[in-house]
C-alpha cells in the first residue's frame, strides 16, 4: 500500500522525508539507501540526496505517494520483560510490535530499546523525525529507572558512579542516584543516565562488580511510566504529552569532563 505525506519542499533531504512518512528512523532510512533499498526515479539512491515532489520515491520497490501528512501519533507502553525490541525475531521470540494497534500506513518505531531482560516506559511513534530527536545524543533527555541490585553498594561506590567511570565505548556516568529501600545485599536504588548507549545502566553497575537483577524504565524525558498501565499495555499519549516532546529540547549543558581522566574502576574486596 503507498505510503501518504505531504509534499517536500524543493530540496529537501530524501531521508528527512522518508522518516517524516513514519518508515524508519532517520538513522535506519541512511542504512536502507546504503543497502540499495530505496531508488529514486528508478534509480539507487544515495546518501545525502534531496528529492522534490516530482520525484519518484520507492522503498523495497514500493512507492512512496507525496501527499497529505497523517498526524504524529505517540504510544506509551509498558514493556514486560520477556520482550524484544526488534521488528522481527529468527528464533519467534515475543516483540513489543506484536502487541501495537495496526497502521494504514507507515509503520511503528521505537524510540530507543529495552533489552530483553528490561522492562518499563518505552515510546513509540509514527513520526521518524520526532523519533530520530529524541534519540539523538545531543539532546541529553534523561531515562530514570528504578534498578535492584545485588552486591554491596557503599557510599565510595555510588560517589563513584556520580563521577564517572571508564566504559570500553567511553566515560559514563549517573547523574542521579537515590536510594529506593531494600533488604540486604538485594537493594533498590532509581538512577538517571542522558544517553542511550547500549545497556548502559548495567555496565555501569557491572564495573563495580554489581549484579542488577531487575531494571524497570520509569520515565523517559518529560515522560512517566503511568502507575495504571499494566505489563504488556499501552495508550495514545495526550495532545499535552505529545506536544511536551516534540519541542525541541534547549541545548543542555553538562560538566565537560576529559575520559583520559578517568580510569575503569572496580571494588576490591
Amino acid at each position: 500500500m503507498p505510503t501518504e505525506r505531504k509534499q517536500p519542499a524543493a530540496g529537501e533531504r530524501l531521508h528527512k522525508v522518508l522518516a517524516q512518512v513514519g518508515l524508519g528512523s532517520r538513522r535506519q532510512i541512511e542504512d536502507w539507501i546504503r543497502a540499495g533499498r530505496v531508488h529514486v526515479n528508478d534509480q539507487p539512491a544515495v546518501l545525502g540526496q534531496s528529492v522534490t515532489g516530482a520525484d519518484r520515491i520507492a522503498v523495497d520497490g514500493q512507492p512512496v505517494t507525496l501527499a497529505a501528512p497523517a498526524k504524529p501519533r505517540l504510544l506509551i507502553y509498558h514493556k514486560p520483560e520477556g520482550e524484544l525490541c526488534t521488528r522481527h525475531d529468527p528464533e519467534g521470540r515475543p516483540t513489543v510490535f506484536d502487541r501495537l494497534p495496526p497502521l494504514p500506513t507507515g509503520r511503528w518505531i521505537s524510540v530507543g530499546r529495552l533489552d530483553i531482560n528490561s522492562s518499563g516506559l518505552l515510546l513509540l511513534t509514527t513520526d521518524g523525525a520526532l523519533a530520530n530527536r529524541l534519540m539523538h545524543p545531543s539532546n541529553h533527555l534523561q531515562r530514570e529507572y528504578a534498578v535492584r541490585v545485588n552486591g554491596d553498594v557503599d557510599a565510595a561506590l555510588l560517589e563513584r558512579l556520580r563521577a564517572g567511570v571508564e566504559l570500553e565505548d567511553g566515560p559514563a556516568r549517573f547523574v542521579i542516584i537515590t536510594d529506593g529501600g531494600g533488604e540486604g545485599r538485594n537493594h533498590w536504588y532509581n538512577v538517571t543516565i542522558d544517553e542511550g548507549r547500549n545497556r548502559l545502566v548495567r555496565r555501569l553497575w557491572a564495573s563495580q562488580d554489581i549484579v542488577v537483577s531487575r531494571l524497570l524504565r520509569v520515565r523517559f524525558g518529560s515522560l512517566q511510566l503511568p502507575r495504571a498501565l499494566g505489563r504488556g499495555q499501552y495508550r495514545e499519549a495526550t495532545a499535552a504529552e505529545l506536544a511536551s516532546v516534540s519541542e525541541r529540547p534547549a541545548p543542555a549543558s553538562r560538566p565537560a569532563r576529559s575520559s583520559s581522566g578517568l580510569k575503569p574502576t572496580r571494588r576490591r574486596g
